[in-house]
């Protein structure tokens, strides 16, 4: 008898270890709008290749370890010189993205975690949508999870777009 509880103990504990804590995320200025509980619906399971994960924060994902976020509410970012990306989802979707810089002061605090990422606050919808993507899960390819995540962050209306120098 011994013998099995022991080995029930230790099945238990390599299953418990399996499981990843869930994502702590501050939640963002707007996080009760209902779209960000549209958008997080929309949102899918796996994400590059990554696994979802829970969060403590409402209106707010995560997926992999290090955690690819997201996270809906966000205060929208007002005119900005910084670099715009539209990004295409090939279905004729298409979200503008603001790249935020390492030194940025509008980088969250969680993005500055680790081994460094890549954060991208939409542009021109309220709310805004947050994603940070840790370097170690794209590689060279950091805009691949915003063309995954386009159709759900296409649930909040566009307001605005970028806007190029040529625009003007």
């Amino acid at each position: 008898m011994p013998r099995r509880r022991v080995a029930l103990a230790l099945t238990a504990a390599a299953v418990l270890s399996g499981c990843a804590a869930p994502v702590s995320l501050p939640p963002g200025e707007l996080a009760a709008d209902p779209v960000c509980a549209r958008v997080l619906q929309a949102t899918p399971d796996v994400l590059g290749g990554l696994e979802r994960r829970s969060t403590t924060t409402q209106a707010a994902t995560a997926w992999g370890d290090p955690a690819v976020t997201l996270r809906c509410g966000v205060a929208p970012p007002g005119p900005t010189t910084d670099r715009c990306l539209s990004v295409d989802s090939g279905d004729g979707t298409a979200v503008d993205w603001i790249a935020l810089e390492g030194d940025d002061p509008d980088l969250p605090e969680h993005a500055r975690q680790g081994g460094g990422s890549w954060t991208f606050i939409t542009y021109g919808r309220r709310p805004a949508i947050e994603v940070v993507v840790p370097v170690e899960q794209v590689g060279g390819q950091p805009t691949a999870a915003l063309v995954d995540l386009a159709g759900a962050v296409s649930l909040v209306r566009a307001e605005r777009a970028c806007v190029g120098a040529t625009d003007a």
